[in-house]
């Protein structure tokens, strides 16, 4: 039998921008004496009956044009909510709102909600929180329309720049948007709601534009059986006092009863269990709350939450999927199940990086993510970085040594990796938010890369230009010793030196400077040269310039390593190459 399930909504966005706030201003919104019972809250989510949402929008909505049964709200602890929900074929939200502090604009983990959002190609709304604090903004009512007609020219300026700021960013990110009322396509445009979570102000028109557009174009999605086996997800795994372990699960197809035997996603093998307890929390309480009492359920229709109760779950991930079975299906079902974790896992490309997470979902948004920026993985995992992933990391040095790196989101080296790492070449780079995770990963290869091409621009024979100075001939010949000044670029000894003409004249032997033997000298310098194979007055004179014999091999590497190069040895270079260039006019090309 097939009905409408409620709208799966997931709010993401920046520490203290108010993701929180939003969600219990609509709970707030939407409790009455009368319906107390009607709203269930569970695992940071909170189901939203339709009823609520037509008292919250008013005159905004009309009912009779709505099928939609409810909104279900997802909220987990931090930004990662979004990357830890995900079911086959994509993100377990049907929309999700990107809060945004309309004061603060975007932020590292708001670009990285978008960048999320983006590569799982889930809609979504911006919530531009926090109007009330708007110089200036007063409150008249709960509509934000109705508001802003009625606040002063100079406020309604400043809005107005946020917003267009908020636009600006997201079209670097190639989304076209416009604030919601504004909006001449909803399918191609992003809808700009500004709201306060604070005084409830924009609630209603976020609302409306969520239902609206799930009406319009999300209806088909939303339509399940509710008679067919759970298929669900596990957001979170607690150790509860009295019952042991415990799956935080998000339910979003079919129905789940108790006694019905589960299978659980599993990185190593399927897990197989009976659901012995089902229970989902009191009304108007919060999971996270120690307070929050629960209590015992028969059966959980999708979409919901609910806390299953199970045996033999330890080794179950946040992330996996979750489904209930008959006996007769368990070979389908295992197989469906493997698709799923195989379509994250085995995404790799046999060579580059290691990859690690907390869960499948948060592992699917760092590949999706490093995908788009055509970064290659190796390996990818869910768990604690180990011995193996440092022994996989470790085969990389004798390749390519800036792929010699672990990447953990949500994921730590244990005891043995830290003691192991330090005598290996391997870098490890961890970080709860993965957009600074790749930030991090893409300046430590820029270093690595540099520093290998130093290495190389080392081995060149350098650019010099020196001068023979006049009165400081020590020696004629056998050796010539004189002193010269470095005009330009750097000497080493054992450089070979031509005049302009392009014939190579002598070899530095030996070099000092007051006395003392060095190896090589700097533009400014005035020190005595040992030259091999010439006589002073004969082949060279004082007075005479002469110019480092660079090989036209070297020649070609320092062209491919220009970037490191000053304007200075860049220009010097040329003058060497216009040099060659008179005996042979393609050298260096």
């Amino acid at each position: 039998m097939e009905h409408l399930r409620q709208l799966i909504v997931s709010v993401v966005g920046h520490v203290d921008h108010g993701k929180s706030s939003l969600l219990d201003t609509i709970r707030c919104s939407s409790i009455v004496d009368t319906e107390a019972g009607k709203i269930t809250q569970a695992i940071g989510a909170s189901l939203v009956p339709i009823d609520s949402v037509f008292r919250i929008c008013g005159t905004l909505m009309n009912a009779k044009d709505i099928k939609i049964p409810g909104l279900l709200f997802i909220d987990t602890p931090g930004h990662a909510a979004f990357t830890s929900l995900r079911r086959r074929g994509g993100s377990l939200a049907d929309l999700a709102i990107l809060v945004v502090d309309i004061n603060e604009g975007f932020k590292p983990q708001t670009r990285e909600a978008l960048e999320i959002l983006k590569a799982c190609k889930t809609p979504f709304v911006i919530a531009a929180n926090k109007i009330d604090i708007v110089p200036g903004w007063t409150r008249k009512n709960d509509f934000f329309c109705k508001n802003y007609d009625k606040q002063a020219e100079h406020v309604k300026e400043h809005i107005d720049n946020k917003l267009y700021s908020l636009v600006g960013t997201l079209f670097e990110s190639g989304f076209q948007s416009e604030r919601f009322d504004r909006l001449e396509d909803f399918a191609k445009q992003i809808a700009i709601v500004p709201c306060s979570a604070k005084t409830g102000e924009g609630i209603p028109e976020i609302l409306m534009v969520l239902i609206g557009l799930a009406q319009k174009f999300m209806e088909k999605n939303l339509a399940v059986d509710i008679t067919g086996p759970a298929r669900g997800v596990v957001l979170e795994i607690k150790k509860i006092e009295g019952l042991g372990i415990v799956l935080d699960t998000i339910i979003y197809a079919g129905i789940l009863r108790q006694g019905d035997t589960i299978l659980i996603g599993g990185v190593d093998k399927i897990i197989k269990t009976k659901a012995k307890i089902l229970q989902v929390p009191a009304a108007l309480c919060e999971i996270r709350d120690k307070k929050t009492k629960f209590v015992n359920a028969e059966e959980v229709l999708s979409a919901a939450a609910v806390r299953i109760c199970a045996p033999d779950i330890e080794d179950a991930i946040a992330g996996m999927p979750i489904i209930s079975i008959k006996d007769q299906d368990i070979k389908e079902a295992e197989e469906d199940l493997k698709k799923q974790i195989e379509e994250v896992m085995l995404d790799t490309d046999g060579d580059g990086i290691v990859i690690k997470a907390d869960s499948l979902g948060s592992l699917e948004a760092l590949i999706k993510m490093l995908r788009e920026k055509n970064i290659r993985i190796k390996k990818a995992s869910i768990g604690e970085i180990t011995k193996k992933d440092l022994i996989d990391a470790q085969t990389n040095v004798e390749t390519e040594n800036f792929t010699s790196v672990i990447l953990g989101f949500n994921s730590a080296p244990n005891k043995e990796v830290e003691e192991m790492q330090k005598s290996s070449n391997v870098k490890i780079i961890t970080s709860d938010i993965i957009y600074a995770l790749i930030e991090q990963f893409e300046r430590w290869k820029e270093e690595t890369l540099k520093e290998m091409q130093e290495k190389e621009l080392i081995k060149l024979v350098q650019p010099a230009k020196l001068i023979l100075l006049s009165g400081y001939v020590f020696r004629q010949s056998n050796p010539a010793i004189v002193g010269v000044e470095i005009l330009e670029g750097k000497l080493l000894t054992g450089t070979h030196l031509m005049k302009d003409d392009g014939n190579q004249i002598t070899t530095v032997k030996a070099m000092q400077e007051e006395k003392n033997s060095i190896n090589e000298a700097e533009a400014g310098k005035k020190i005595a040269l040992s030259l091999e194979h010439v006589i002073v007055g004969r082949q060279i004179f004082e007075g005479d310039v002469f110019f480092s014999v660079i090989p036209e091999s070297d020649f070609r590497k320092f062209k491919e390593l220009k970037h490191l190069l000053g304007n200075k040895e860049k220009e010097l270079l040329k003058v060497i190459a216009d040099i060659n260039r008179k005996k042979d006019p393609f050298w260096g090309a």
